[in-house]
């Protein structure tokens, strides 16, 4: 458990930690190169992690060198792992090594992971593979984890998602790279475009048209080094932290501002936060520029279906934002959030309940009214790293103390959370 007491104001400069979507990617492109990819400012988080340890567990080099520096690398061929691959409580690691070796013929991978990852959808990315030929089966017909994987040669095709999802996207881009044909997958809506952009800057053949995004059958895949942006969705908690706390003034330099992740931004500034952005450049196809955020007046706002792929991940955050916000702020389109890592809508809508918010819980979102003079109290993560790291942020802007059951969870993207919280607050504010 851990213990947040309020604090008058947050100042200071976060390193922020490598966006963890990329990271994964670059991992499971390194896979696939002879050459190897070197990435530094790689994720540290326990998702990523077990990304690293099921390549390894396949026959992948995989290589850490110094802090935050890592080298992935294939070898001559994948080897039948001889034991369960174990994605942890990443979705990203389940759902697009589905795709990764669903295309390596003779290959028979079991797949599985935590109690929250084993109950979360499975179908959305074993369907589509089924129609380019996979051969996989599990548990509920292969609707959920653990999945069997006999790899085989894939057929590709067009594929029509009928979910917004970056995973499965990328699922079954990867399994394009050895199929016979090539695979085209039209998304319902835009979601980050991590993957595509690694095509382009490692010279991978893919095209974009709207959207559809097609790859063709690449036999080798070529290598390259470069830093992996901040995290965007790691930044989210400090642009609420500085925006709900007056004379408060926070710089990320480093951030990824990758447009299609960048939709917490837009919101914020929707809502009267000041953003100034600076000294912007491209790292690994990917935009980057330093954030200074200080502190604003809120104002209610309204956050479309359409918006949602965008900040998905920085949603239970917003909701705190919502709270010290002047008016109402609707957030509509965000079921997903219901088969997250827990159910973060209701999570979110007890949490902040405790502490006194006014929200109306919905099935695809929430109506909070503010601003809320948020009390302390005891909240339950539900083992969600996002939802822990939320109410960390809300318990800066309480009356008293906010106790978070579970708080380790944090471990799973943002391992410093923490302590970069109490390099923030000001003295006699701290973490216990």
């Amino acid at each position: 458990m851990r213990r947040v007491v309020p604090a008058h104001s947050v100042q200071g400069t976060v390193t922020l930690p490598g966006d963890k979507s990329i990271s994964h990617r670059a991992a499971l492109l390194g896979a696939l190169s002879v050459e190897g990819v070197t990435v530094t400012n790689f994720s540290g988080g326990a998702d990523c992690a077990s990304t690293l340890a099921c390549l390894e567990k396949m026959g992948v080099m995989v290589r850490r060198c110094d802090p935050g520096t890592v080298y992935v690398a294939k070898n001559e061929a994948f080897l039948e792992p001889g034991d369960v691959l174990d994605a942890g409580n990443s979705g990203t690691t389940a759902r697009t090594l589905c795709g990764l070796l669903a295309g390596v013929p003779g290959l028979y991978a079991v797949l599985s992971g935590d109690e929250s990852l084993r109950r979360r959808p499975m179908g959305r990315v074993v369907d589509p593979l089924r129609v380019m030929g996979a051969r996989i089966d599990g548990r509920a017909g292969g609707a959920s984890l653990p999945l069997c994987i006999k790899g085989t040669r894939l057929t590709g095709g067009t594929h029509r998602l009928q979910i917004a999802s970056a995973q499965v996207k990328t699922a079954l881009l990867l399994s394009g790279l050895s199929a016979s044909e090539p695979t085209t997958v039209v998304e319902p809506l835009g979601t980050r475009d991590h993957t595509e952009r690694l095509f382009d800057f490692l010279g991978i053949p893919c095209t974009r048209r709207d959207d559809a995004i097609t790859i063709f059958p690449c036999e080798e895949v070529k290598g390259g080094a470069w830093r992996i942006p901040g995290d965007v969705s790691a930044a989210a908690f400090w642009l609420v932290a500085a925006a709900i706390l007056p004379d408060s003034g926070v710089h990320l330099p480093g951030c990824g501002l990758n447009p299609t992740r960048t939709g917490m931004l837009s919101v914020l500034r929707r809502m009267g936060l000041a953003v100034e952005v600076t000294e912007e450049d491209c790292s690994g196809g990917e935009p980057v520029g330093d954030l200074l955020v200080r502190s604003a007046s809120l104002e209610g706002t309204k956050v479309f279906p359409e918006e949602i792929p965008s900040l998905v991940d920085e949603l239970p955050v917003l909701a705190v934002a919502a709270t010290q916000a002047k008016g109402i702020t609707e957030i509509r389109g965000a079921k997903e959030l219901r088969v997250k890592e827990c159910d973060r809508i209701a999570a979110m809508a007890e949490g902040l309940r405790t502490l006194g918010a006014d929200v109306e819980e919905l099935e695809d979102g929430w109506i909070l009214r503010g601003p809320v003079r948020l009390s302390g109290g005891r909240v339950r993560s539900f083992g969600d790293h996002r939802i822990a790291m939320a109410f960390a942020v809300a318990g800066l802007a309480a009356t008293g103390p906010v106790e978070i059951d579970d708080s380790a969870c944090v471990d799973i993207s943002y391992p410093d959370f923490f302590e970069t919280l109490e390099t923030l607050v000001c003295r006699g504010c701290a973490v216990s």
